[in-house]
């Protein structure tokens, strides 16, 4: 009876107390808090200082032009329904200023369904498709019908999983794997590689918990940007010449290089610099 009551007393020791809390066996690790997040909420949404690093409607809040230029550094996130985390830095977009532009899919202040998107308030995503197959992702700016498409991104994490997502969804996919280069160095590259398609039209950049932007570590002011014509629209008349496409001078992520335009911007600076002295 002794051995039994003295088991039964180390039996006590080791139980659980009444609150409900666990207490460590002697043999055990003591395991504080767990040291990651998990999938619901991303470390992301919060900087070191406790600042949101995620931009919000005010970013967007701004005419097409300087929202395109504004894109341009920044952090595109992408959480996948598993908590993967895919990230690439805009390098590449194009402005479209609403009714007048002839190239804007609301020219003459048309509206549809279809792009319905484009006046909603800003940072409202307009997805649509092209040529039946493939998407396209942009963001309404300030201005009925104005809009900042996404055209190329620098990947930053999650390559791997934008590998194999380019590789599903690409039409007539080769075997051949895919380079660095290649993910997101296109407007319908990056939404295959994001996995963006039609259900994410509409949906605000700014609250949205499955895709958000988050600020760069380098804004447009500290990087080289190229002013330059857009790319396929060359049904627009004047408006397929008008420079409206901006890109991080020297990103080999960026799908389309005008020399020309390059070139022209170096002969800017230089005279700017000259006239300074």
């Amino acid at each position: 009876m002794g051995q039994k009551k003295q088991r039964l007393s180390e039996a006590k020791r080791h139980q659980s107390p009444p609150d409900g809390t666990r207490t460590a066996s002697p043999k055990e690790p003591r395991l504080g808090p767990p040291t990651t997040l998990g999938p619901q909420r991303s470390i992301y949404f919060s900087s070191l200082k406790g600042r949101p690093a995620r931009l919000g409607s005010e970013f967007f809040d701004q005419p097409a032009v300087p929202l395109a230029r504004a894109f341009l550094g920044q952090v595109l996130v992408r959480r996948l329904d598993d908590g993967t985390e895919l990230r690439g830095r805009v390098v590449e977009t194009e402005a479209y200023l609403g009714p007048e532009d002839e190239a804007a899919h609301s020219r003459g202040g048309r509206r549809t369904l279809r792009n319905r998107g484009m006046f909603m308030k800003p940072g409202t995503l307009y997805v649509y498709l092209i040529y039946g197959v493939y998407f396209c992702m942009n963001v309404s700016s300030q201005g009925d019908g104005a809009c900042v498409l996404l055209r190329a991104l620098e990947p930053l994490g999650g390559l791997e999983a934008m590998r194999h997502l380019r590789h599903t969804l690409r039409k007539g996919a080769a075997g051949r794997a895919l380079k660095d280069l290649e993910l997101c160095n296109g407007p319908s590259k990056l939404c295959q590689a994001l996995a963006i398609d039609k259900s994410f039209d509409q949906r605000d950049l700014a609250t949205d918990e499955a895709v958000w932007l988050e600020r760069g570590p380098l804004g447009p002011s500290e990087l080289a940007v190229v002013a330059a014509a857009r790319v396929g629209i060359g049904h627009a008349g004047e408006w397929a010449l008008k420079p409206l496409r901006f890109y991080v001078q020297g990103s080999p992520w960026v799908s389309v290089v005008d020399r020309a335009a390059e070139r022209d911007a170096q002969a800017r600076a230089k005279a700017g610099q000259d006239e300074d002295f």
